[in-house]
Formats: structure tokens, C-alpha cells, sequence
């Protein structure tokens, strides 16, 4: 009996079921193979579907469309269960935000809150939280609903009335709050529903996700189906990745001869290789020896490079400036570190009308008693100000309470990066009024330069009334094309004054209140962003590794560099038992280390696992200056003829 049949089998006996499979399994395929069973088994009852992104949803909804089905995002589907029940959605709020153990949710005021102080209805926005205006975002969603189902018998009953069927697809990407809700709260009502689960444990790469549900499936609530065949990798990556595995999941060859990795009835071999070097130059020596297509002017990328960060990526993409005004930015830093100090020492002084500057002062002249040492810069904010002396100069002449108010994080500048073109922006995006309408202005003339003009004319201001205008157009968007040298401020305004993408209120807005921002991005060379626009389309070959997560490429180029990033480490997940012990051997200077080495060496084996998995033809991996005992270990699980030192290589 095969899965599908295992989990038919599930249903009809009134079970609730999960379907773990490795990457490349299929899982979304028989995830939709089992809706449509469903319904051609009971046309008129109702099936709930939710995944995780909203590409997962237009992909289900597509090759299912039935009317009743719902296909939702988690967060979606669950905000549309409880909107209407806003008396205890504000009851609700009320109590999580009262709770002194619950730091999620934060009081806007000094006082307790009371169920009056919400004048109107509770929204959900994608992004942000405002509880003074009554705006929860997304991730409260989840926790507030978790809240409303364990209290309200009622809301148990309501979506056990709505649907006979809910299928969660990509599982451990969830929270645990969703999981409780449908595997324990929901039990309350005595009404029949069967709960469904599609994913993989091992592509759990999400902090804030679930993981895995096996307490569920010891415990007997849920019963687990193994999908072992994979139709994507060739054999020597499943081979890989079973090695990789931590679980019963062993994958096999699929035997369906159409299947993307089978040629003449037979799986492909495909080729894996581990290369390393003393030197992180020698990257881009392997890379040429690799011999793959890395262009990036090919619409139809064949080839990624997958790296950590987006950091690891800035300087090959060509965005560094943009990345570190975004991302390293110490005089913000200070900010929030004297933000920080007045707020946890209460300091009574009255800063209306200050600037930072003054606020500084006012902290240090002996006003009040402080720790001079938490008020003062870190040495890496000072060394920082010292090499950027204007910028801090005009720092300190900015209002305080505008100043406190900023803050600076690379999701503003490149949330929402894509994979390839094909992929649709995301509702909304964490992306600042600046960015967003630079990347609105680069965005037409894309569209102009590949002849979608009537694209372009809906998103330009631009009007076209005669072969005149045509002409300077023309002249107009070639301008903005080859922009040599200008800066971002010069294009901007040019842009503006042809017409072209005009400077709205909101950027107005942003410039004005956010001129420290402002200042800094609006001296980069435009060309850099447009760099930086064509990394965010998925026009490069580059990608970071956690957002690889779900695709596929014919060649994967994996670059192992920890980037500075504490929460992964793969020397440990390399050297186990070595690593383990050098932190137990210096436990007196190590112990959080010590303490946290399972959790980082679950986090790399993931992610590790996750990026082999992307390739459909070749997999190579690069690591930078391992240990002899990462290269035996490299040894066993790519074999020794494909582990090769770069500086071998002529």
C-alpha cells in the first residue's frame, strides 16, 4: 500500500494523519492528489487548506479550484475564523497584554489596560503592531487565536462546523501555537473533523516554527505516513542527504519513469563534489573550474550560489554600501543603547525640545546618577564615529524624540528578495518609503526596456501624446539607464522632473523625518542599486540559503562561511564529537556555548541539508579552511575522490 493509499486509508477511518517526506518527495503533489480524492469522494463536504507563502497558495488553488476549498495562508485562515468576535478578541488582548509573564505582547501605557481602552475594531496588519490604534500584526495573529481557541469552546465548534477536512501543508514551518490549536484545542468540540499534516522536519529552518510533531504521533493523535521516494536529486544526493538525516526518513529513487530524475527508466547519477581552500579567493578559482553557467542576464537561471547571508552576498552582488548603511550602522546602535539606558533607569529629565546632541550632554553634566560606562559608546561605536565624524556631527543636531524614533535594519532594504522572476511580490513589505520607491522607479524602467509599455504606463506618470513624446521618452529612460556616476539623489530627481516616477507625499514624508537615512543612501551611486534591484528580482545567481528553501536549480554551488552568524556553526556540524569536546574541556569559559551546541548543530545540519537538496543535476560545496578532521568527515559522506583542495586544482 503506498502512501497515497495509507492515507486514504487514514481518512476513511476518521484519523488524523501526517505525511512526512524528504525534500524532492513530492509532498505537495500528494497533497493535492489527496484533496481531489477527498472530493470526488464527498462533493459536497468542506476542506480547509493552508500552507505558507502565498505562492504555495496560488500553486494548490491552481491545480485543485474547487468550490469548496479554501486555500489560505495559516495566518489568513485563522484571522478569518476569529475577526468577528471582536467583544473577545479585545477581552483577549486585555489579559495577554495585562500578563506580566507575557512578554509578546507590550502595554503602550503605564497602566493596565481595560477592555474600553480599544475605541474601535481590532485589524490585522501584515507587518506592524499598534495597539493604540488597535492593529495587531502577524505573528500576534497566531498567538492571539491560540488564546481565543483554548478559551472559547464555541470557536471549536464554529470550524468544526465550517470544514470536515483541514490540511496543513509545510508543517514545521508553523508555529506551535498553530499546531496546539488544531491537535488540542479543537478536540474540545465533540463535532468530527480530521486534521491532515504534509512536511519535513529536516527542512525546519525556521526559528520560530514547530519542527517536528512526533510527540503527537507517539501520543497517538496523529498517525505518520512515510514518503520515501524522491523525484528530484540524482542518486549520489539522496545518498547525501540520507546521511544527512537524523530520522527514520530514508529516501529512495522514485520509480515513476517520468519523474524529473530519471532518464530511460533509470535514476541519474549526477555528480557531488567537496571542495577547500586555505584561502576564500579560491572561490572564485572553483567556480571557474566548475565550468557552470553563473550568468545572471539568462532569465532561465541555471546555477545559484547559495550563501548564509545576505551580508556574505552584498560585496559579489555589487550592494555593499547600501548593505552596511543598513546593517552596520553604529551611531544607531549608540541611540539605542542611550534609548535603552533611559528607559531601563527611569532617568527623569525633561528632553522636549533637546536634540541628541543635548540629550547626551544633559545625561553626562552629572544631572542625575548614571553609569557613565552605559552611556558612553562601545568601543566599536566609537571606532565607528571616529571614521564617520560629519554624519555623527549631524546626528547629534537631529530632535531627539525624532531621532529615537528611527531605526535601521537590512529587511528594509531587502525583504521581499525573490528567486527568479516568476515569483509575486508578497502583500506588503518591510521594505522603507525610500527603497520602496526606488525600487518603483527602477521597476519602470525595466518594464520600458523590455517593451511591457503598457505595464510601464500604468505604473509611470508619464503621458504619451504624440511621436514627440515618444522620442524624448526615449531619451528620457536611456538617461536613467546608463546613469554612470550619478547618485541616488541626482536620479531620483530627474525622475521626478521627466515625470517618470514622481516624489509623492510619502517619500516627502520619509526624507523629512528620516533625514539621517536619507543622507547617507542618498550619496550611493545609483548603479548600485540598480545591482541591488536585480539581486531582489532573482536575476542573479546568488541566493542566501534559508530563501533557497523550496526551489530547485540544475547546478548548487553551497558556500559553508558562518558569516559572523552565531546560530549556525558547521564546523560542529562537520566535526561533532571534536567540537563537542574542545567546549567541554573549556566548559568554565564556554558554558552558553556548551549550552547551546545542540540547538547550532541541529540549525546547520538543517539548512546544510536543505541546500543539497536544491540540486537537480550537480551539487558542489565549498568550505574555507576546514580542519583535517572536517575533511575526513567530508570524506565519508562525498566519498574521497570528491573531496579536492583548491590549490591543487592548475
Amino acid at each position: 500500500m503506498d502512501e497515497f493509499q495509507q492515507i486514504m486509508q487514514h481518512i476513511h477511518n476518521g484519523e488524523n494523519f501526517l505525511l512526512s517526506g524528504g525534500a524532492g518527495s513530492g509532498k505537495t503533489y500528494s497533497l493535492v492528489q489527496v484533496i481531489k480524492q477527498v472530493i470526488a469522494e464527498n462533493p459536497t463536504k468542506e476542506i480547509a487548506c493552508m500552507t505558507y507563502t502565498n505562492a504555495a497558495v496560488r500553486e494548490i488553488d491552481e491545480r485543485v479550484n474547487h468550490r469548496n476549498l479554501n486555500v489560505t495562508t495559516i495566518h489568513e485562515f485563522l484571522w478569518d475564523i476569529i475577526k468577528y468576535y471582536q467583544k473577545d478578541i479585545k477581552c483577549a488582548l486585555v489579559e495577554l497584554i495585562n500578563d506580566a509573564e507575557n512578554y509578546k505582547f507590550r502595554n503602550p501605557e503605564e497602566e493596565p489596560l481595560t477592555v474600553d481602552y480599544f475605541e474601535k475594531d481590532i485589524e490585522y496588519s501584515y507587518l506592524s503592531t499598534n495597539i493604540a490604534q488597535c492593529r495587531i500584526s502577524h505573528d500576534e495573529v497566531l498567538l492571539l487565536s491560540n488564546y481565543l481557541f483554548r478559551k472559547h469552546k464555541k470557536l471549536c465548534d464554529i470550524i468544526k462546523d465550517r470544514y470536515n477536512y483541514i490540511f496543513i501543508d509545510e508543517y514545521q514551518d508553523t508555529q506551535k501555537e498553530v499546531v496546539e490549536i488544531f491537535l488540542e484545542h479543537i478536540e474540545k468540540s465533540a463535532k468530527s473533523c480530521i486534521v491532515g499534516f504534509f512536511g519535513d522536519s529536516m527542512q525546519a529552518i525556521y526559528e520560530d516554527g514547530v519542527g517536528d510533531i512526533t510527540t503527537y504521533v507517539g501520543d497517538g493523535k496523529v498517525i505518520e505516513v512515510v514518503k520515501k521516494q524522491n523525484r528530484r536529486n540524482p542518486q549520489l544526493i539522496i545518498d547525501l542527504a540520507n546521511e544527512l538525516r537524523n530520522d527514520s526518513v530514508e529516501q529512495e529513487p522514485s520509480t515513476d519513469s517520468s519523474a524529473p530524475n530519471m532518464e530511460n527508466g533509470s535514476v541519474i547519477t549526477g555528480n557531488i563534489v567537496f571542495a577547500h581552500s586555505t584561502k576564500k579567493d579560491d572561490l572564485e578559482k572553483f567556480k571557474i573550474e566548475l565550468g557552470w553557467d553563473f550568468s545572471s542576464s539568462s532569465n532561465s537561471i541555471h546555477s545559484k550560489e547559495l550563501n548564509l547571508t545576505h551580508n556574505l552576498i552584498a560585496d559579489k552582488a555589487g550592494f555593499r554600501t547600501l548593505m552596511d548603511i543598513y546593517d552596520k550602522d553604529k551611531i544607531i546602535d549608540y541611540k539605542n543603547r542611550v534609548k535603552k539606558y533611559i528607559k531601563d533607569n527611569s532617568v527623569e529629565l525633561d528632553f522636549s525640545n533637546k536634540t541628541f546632541g543635548e540629550v547626551v550632554d544633559l545625561l553626562k553634566e552629572g544631572k542625575v546618577d548614571i553609569d557613565l560606562n552605559q552611556v558612553n559608546p562601545t568601543k566599536g561605536q566609537r571606532d565607528f564615529i571616529s571614521n564617520h565624524i560629519e554624519l555623527f556631527d549631524f546626528a547629534k543636531t537631529i530632535p531627539y524624540d525624532i531621532f529615537s524614533k528611527i531605526y535601521l535594519d537590512k529587511d528594509q532594504l531587502i525583504d521581499d528578495k525573490k528567486q527568479d522572476e516568476e515569483e509575486e511580490d508578497k502583500k506588503e513589505s518591510k521594505r522603507d518609503e525610500l527603497i520602496k520607491h526606488l525600487h518603483k522607479l527602477q521597476n519602470i524602467i525595466h518594464l520600458y526596456t523590455c517593451g511591457e509599455y503598457n505595464e510601464f504606463l500604468k505604473n509611470t506618470q508619464k503621458k504619451i501624446n504624440s511621436i514627440s513624446d515618444k522620442s524624448q521618452l526615449k531619451a528620457d529612460i536611456d538617461s536613467l539607464i546608463n546613469v554612470g556616476d550619478k547618485t541616488i539623489e541626482e536620479v531620483l530627481h530627474e525622475a521626478n522632473e521627466k515625470g517618470i516616477c514622481v516624489i509623492g507625499d510619502k517619500l516627502n514624508t520619509f526624507i523629512h523625518e528620516k533625514a539621517y537615512v536619507y543622507n547617507r543612501v542618498k550619496q550611493v551611486q545609483f548603479k548600485e542599486f540598480q545591482k541591488l534591484f536585480e539581486y531582489l528580482e532573482g536575476r542573479t545567481p546568488f541566493s542566501t540559503q534559508h530563501k533557497t528553501k523550496g526551489t530547485e536549480f540544475e547546478n548548487v554551488l553551497v558556500v559553508l562561511d558562518n558569516g559572523g552568524w552565531n546560530d549556525y556553526n558547521f564546523n560542529y556540524l562537520f566535526d561533532e564529537q571534536n567540537q563537542y569536546q574542545i567546549l567541554v574541556d573549556g566548559k568554565s569559559k564556554t558554558k552558553s556555548k556548551l549550552q547551546s551546541f545542540p540547538k547550532i548543530l541541529a540549525r546547520s545540519q538543517k539548512i546544510f541539508y536543505v541546500c543539497c537538496t536544491r540540486a537537480m543535476e550537480n551539487l558542489a560545496v565549498f568550505y574555507y579552511n576546514p580542519s583535517s578532521d572536517v575533511i575526513e568527515q567530508a570524506k565519508k559522506w562525498f566519498g574521497e575522490k570528491k573531496v579536492v583542495n583548491i590549490k591543487m586544482i592548475n
